[in-house]
């Protein structure tokens, strides 16, 4: 059975961070599928189509590309259950893992058919610095029939809130810096 890393981001813009992830990632797992959401509970600086192009470029980028991992922009939906359901109906015969940042997991239990959703997959935590992740808000996750792991790894501190509120280059790969300069986002 082929075991999939679903990592949907809003990636507005991808870091480094997101890099280090989706690298781990395909090292992993057998195929690490990735695209750009809308958030429901962020706002959005560039489009959905903006971000999923800066998310291909910096796949294109990872080093050490193992080749298994894949933009698919058609699954995105503002309802991660709907993602899910897609992706089963695309690989049927695989299993699921459904990765998110600490920074998300008091956000999940709010999450739209939640039970639904983590009935049809594992859920994967990648640690965020700065971010505790609580036992209670674990309990809470497992008790809505989920495996629940945390991924052992060291992201780097980063986020694409700092760059777009501060500019800060060192958050965001050259790759990405040129293509935001190319297109004059988050001007």
């Amino acid at each position: 059975m082929t075991k999939i890393a679903l990592f949907g981001t809003s990636a507005d813009p991808p870091t480094a961070g997101h890099k280090t992830i989706i690298k781990w990632l395909s090292q992993n797992f057998d195929k690490v599928v990735v695209w750009a959401s809308d958030n429901p509970f962020k706002y959005h600086q560039t489009s959905l189509e903006q971000r999923s192009t800066m998310l291909s470029i910096l796949i294109e980028n990872i080093e050490l590309n193992q080749n298994n991992i894949y933009l698919h922009q058609e699954l995105s939906s503002r309802h991660t259950l709907e993602t899910v359901e897609l992706a089963r109906k695309k690989w049927d015969d695989s299993e699921f893992t459904l990765v998110v940042g600490s920074d998300l997991v008091k956000q999940l239990p709010s999450w739209y058919q939640i039970e639904k959703l983590l009935q049809k997959v594992e859920l994967l935590i990648i640690p965020r610095q700065g971010i505790i992740t609580e036992e209670t808000d674990l309990q809470q996750l497992k008790e809505l029939s989920t495996e629940v792991k945390i991924a052992f790894l060291e992201v780097p501190n980063v986020s694409s809130s700092t760059y777009r509120e501060q500019g800060d280059e060192m958050t965001i790969t050259p790759a990405i810096k040129d293509y935001i300069y190319q297109q004059k986002l988050y001007q």
